[in-house]
């Protein structure tokens, strides 16, 4: 008769409890495990003979046996090294040299030669589907609990090494469970605070904006002007991540074994910022079996493009899907996942490839056609996706030598209370921001008094705005009033709007 014990498997950003049975019948030598496992599982046998060996139990290559180990259900593709600890126990437990009950309980672990646990990736959201499916325990590797910890109404019991879990099953030994671990909203560790950036108050004045209603943004300008900076300190100015939310981004940096240096959750809103020859997959996701790229390890946070014209062609449309639909949909011969992607698009970039067009001091070196067609990289649709267009110009020596200027505390703290009138205003909705607003919404929520229809024709026809770009200027009209505490769009609230506007549409 087969003995069963659970583990899991993670897929894109679920897990699913796995079935794996061991079966032991008499006959010539055979350690076979079946059920869609992929070269990791396979090589498990290998290990789990190892750690066992050195145990001092029988280990399955030590008898003429035949171990056939299911992992079931056999449709989905098992994969990681995290079966090797069920497996064992399994095997143990079929061979009578142990004696426990695994109802309940789920295993995970990978097991080293010397029978001892390392850590592996996923475990938050195997946590959760077990949790959700009625298991009660989940024992895992030392290093690992702290990540389940976060979750209630799952006991986590972490573990060195299989003899310690041995003991433990066995009663000889008792692990209390780890306590609940509390999330909590963390602002000292970003680098940038806007108190610190001197000059360009436009361009600080439509991030505050940006950050107040989730919209993109575009910056261009000369080397050196603080694009970067500028950049790199917008997470200051944003709203802590909630409880749900920080549960989303630590299950997706979970899964891409980001939880490293002793880190259990993610408590602080992230800020991805990969180099512009960064592959297809690594920006969008992908993977012969789907895995979450830079746009999802984004997700809740900022995604900062630097030298946005240089990213390839491929990697600059391939983002329309995601702004809009603020999901990722990757689609393979093993499998279709979706992925979340809701982020904040800042990119940046110079004039021309030289980075001299538009300076007084220095000449540029770049030819018509060469600035044209580095501009022309960033197509007419893509461009129509992001909200506010900015120039950062040089900044002058009397603004460099100046006293700081408003913190980034004062400015989330005003972005805070924008956020908070729009929760009020979607209140039972799925949406919470401005960005989110669809068409229903933007005629819903966004109705616009005859007073503003001269100013937003003219806008209109001399920006020749898009439909796409129309709706965004209103969107952008509503978040500058949210940031005024205003409860109607005003007429210098449009205008306002427009200033982000590109002076062409391309």
């Amino acid at each position: 008769m087969a003995v069963k014990i659970y583990s899991a498997q993670v897929m894109g950003l679920e897990a699913q409890p796995i079935l794996v049975e061991v079966d032991i019948a008499p006959g010539l030598h055979i350690f076979s495990i079946v059920g869609l496992a992929d070269k990791e599982v396979q090589e498990s046998r290998e290990r789990i003979s190892a750690a066992i060996k050195n145990l001092g139990a029988l280990a399955p290559h030590k008898k003429s046996q035949r171990v056939i180990v299911n992992l079931a259900p056999a449709d989905i593709k098992k994969e990681g090294p995290a079966f090797d600890l069920p497996i064992a126990l399994g095997y143990l437990l079929a061979s009578g040299q142990l004696s426990f009950d695994p109802a309940g309980k789920i295993f995970l672990g990978e097991l080293g030669l010397d029978g001892i646990l390392r850590k592996v990736s996923g475990v938050l959201p195997i946590a959760i589907a077990a949790r959700a499916a009625g298991f009660s325990r989940i024992i895992l590797p030392k290093g690992n609990g702290a990540e389940a910890a976060v979750l209630d109404g799952i006991e986590v019991m972490e573990v060195e090494n299989l003899a310690e879990v041995i003991e433990y099953l066995s009663g000889s030994k008792n692990i209390p469970p780890l306590s609940q671990i509390k999330i909590e909203a963390e602002f000292s560790s970003y680098p940038m605070d806007f108190a610190d950036i001197k000059g360009q108050e436009k361009a600080k004045r439509a991030l505050e904006i940006a950050a107040a209603g989730g919209h993109n943004v575009l910056m261009s300008g000369l080397p050196g002007a603080g694009k970067t900076i500028l950049a790199q300190a917008l997470p200051s100015i944003l709203p802590p991540l909630s409880f749900e939310e920080a549960l989303e981004v630590t299950k997706i940096y979970s899964i891409a074994g980001l939880l490293g240096d002793g880190r259990a959750f993610v408590s602080e809103r992230p800020f991805r910022n990969p180099h512009h020859t960064a592959s297809f997959t690594s920006i969008i996701g992908g993977g012969t079996y789907p895995r979450p790229g830079e746009i999802t390890l984004a997700h809740r946070g900022v995604l900062f493009l630097d030298e946005f014209p240089e990213f390839d062609r491929r990697v600059i449309e391939s983002l329309r899907q995601p702004l809009e639909e603020r999901t990722i949909t990757v689609t393979r011969v093993q499998g279709i996942q979706t992925f979340p992607a809701q982020f904040m698009l800042i990119a940046a970039m110079n004039p021309c490839p030289c980075g001299n067009f538009g300076s007084p001091q220095k000449d540029c070196s770049c030819s018509a056609g060469s600035v044209l067609k580095y501009k022309k990289k960033i197509s007419g649709p893509m461009l129509d996706r992001i909200d506010l267009h900015i120039e950062t110009p040089a900044v002058e020596y009397e603004k460099l030598d100046s006293a700081d200027g408003v913190s980034s505390k004062e400015i989330r703290e005003r972005v805070m209370e924008a956020r908070r009138i729009q929760e009020k205003r979607y209140h039972g909705l799925a949406i919470k921001l401005n960005s989110e607003l669809g068409l229903k919404g933007i005629k819903e929520f966004i109705p616009v008094d005859d007073s503003l229809r001269p100013t937003l024709k003219l806008a209109h026809e001399r920006y020749q705005l898009s439909a796409r770009a129309y709706h965004r200027v209103l969107k952008i009209s509503r978040t500058i009033a949210d940031l005024e505490g205003s409860e109607k769009i005003k007429d210098n609230h449009v205008l306002e709007a427009l200033q982000y506007r590109p002076k062409v549409e391309m």
